[in-house]
C-alpha cells in the first residue's frame, strides 16, 4: 500500500524515502474492464508523476496537465471518465476549473485532491459540486475505493430502469433530462440536486434517511459531506418554491421528508 505523505521543506515537496509504489488490491476488481480515462490537475511535478504512476498502475489511462487552462484545455479536447484537480494553481485554480468542466459536461465526477484543509475551503469545494475533496497527506488505496465508487454510482445511475419521471405538485420531474418544470418554464438541475430531488420523489411523503442519501450520492456519511447535502437541499427548495404546496421538511436526526399537496387555507 503506498501513503502520500510528504512535508514541506523550504516550499519544496519532500518525500519519505524508502518511496516504493505497489499495486493495490483493489485492481483485481477491475480487471477484464475498459480502462477508464482520467484528467490529473496538479501543478507539483514530482507529486503529480508518481500519482500518475500509481494510477496507471492500477489500469487506468491517466492525463496529466500541470495547471488549470492546461487542464481545460485537456479536457475539450478528448472524453474522460472522472477528473482529479489540485485547488491551488497558477493560471486557473481548481475550483474555476471545475466549473468551466461543469459548463462542457455537468455529468462529469471530480475530486478535489489538495493541501487546503480549511473547512470553507472544503465547503466551497462541495459548492461547485466535487464529488469527493481529499487532503493531502492521504492514503492512496482510499483514493482508489473513492474513485470506484464513485465510477460505479455513474455507472448504475447510467442504467437504471426504474422510474425516471415524476409529478411533483404543479412540477414535473424528469431525472435523466435533469428537468424541473412548471407552467412551460424548464430548469435544469445539477447532477447532485437531480438525484436528491430523485430519491425524494422515490420515499415522497415518506422519510429520506440522511445517512442514505449521503452514502449514495456523496459516498460517505461525514460532516462535510452533511454540509454539502444541506446547501443542495437550500436549492431544491429554491427551485420549488414557484409552487407553495410542496415542503422539504427537515426530520430531525434522521432525514428529509417531500410534502407536495394543497396547504390550507
Amino acid at each position: 500500500m503506498l501513503y502520500v505523505e510528504y512535508w514541506k521543506l523550504n516550499e519544496e515537496l519532500i518525500f519519505p524515502e524508502p518511496f516504493a509504489i505497489r499495486q493495490s488490491p483493489i485492481i483485481n476488481h477491475l480487471r477484464g474492464m475498459e480502462a477508464k480515462k482520467i484528467l490529473l490537475v496538479e501543478d507539483d511535478p514530482n507529486f503529480g508523476s508518481i500519482m500518475k504512476s500509481y494510477l496507471e498502475m492500477n489500469d487506468y489511462k491517466v492525463t496529466l496537465k500541470v495547471d488549470g487552462k492546461q487542464g481545460l484545455s485537456a479536457f475539450r479536447t478528448q472524453p474522460y471518465d472522472i477528473c482529479i484537480l489540485d485547488v491551488m494553481m497558477p493560471e486557473m485554480d481548481g475550483f474555476t476549473l471545475a466549473r468551466e468542466i461543469k459548463k462542457i459536461n455537468s455529468m462529469i465526477p471530480f475530486i478535489f485532491l489538495t493541501a487546503k484543509s480549511l473547512k470553507s475551503d472544503m465547503l466551497e469545494g462541495f459548492k461547485t459540486g466535487a464529488d469527493d475533496y481529499i487532503t493531502k497527506p492521504f492514503d492512496s488505496e482510499v483514493l482508489l475505493y473513492k474513485i470506484a465508487a464513485i465510477l460505479k454510482r455513474k455507472s448504475t445511475s447510467g442504467n437504471e430502469s426504474e422510474n425516471t419521471e415524476f409529478v411533483i405538485g404543479r412540477f414535473s420531474f424528469h431525472y435523466l433530462l435533469r428537468a424541473l418544470t412548471i407552467d412551460g418554464q424548464t430548469q435544469t438541475l445539477s447532477p447532485k440536486e437531480a438525484h436528491l430531488l430523485k430519491m425524494l420523489c422515490t420515499v415522497k411523503d415518506g422519510i429520506l434517511i440522511r445517512k442514505e442519501a449521503l452514502e449514495t450520492i456523496w459516498g460517505a456519511d461525514n460532516y462535510f459531506n452533511g454540509r454539502s447535502m444541506d446547501v443542495f437541499i437550500a436549492r431544491l427548495r429554491k427551485s420549488l418554491k414557484a409552487d407553495p404546496s410542496i415542503e422539504i421538511v427537515n426530520i430531525h436526526g434522521n432525514g428529509f421528508r417531500l410534502i407536495a399537496g394543497q396547504k390550507n387555507p
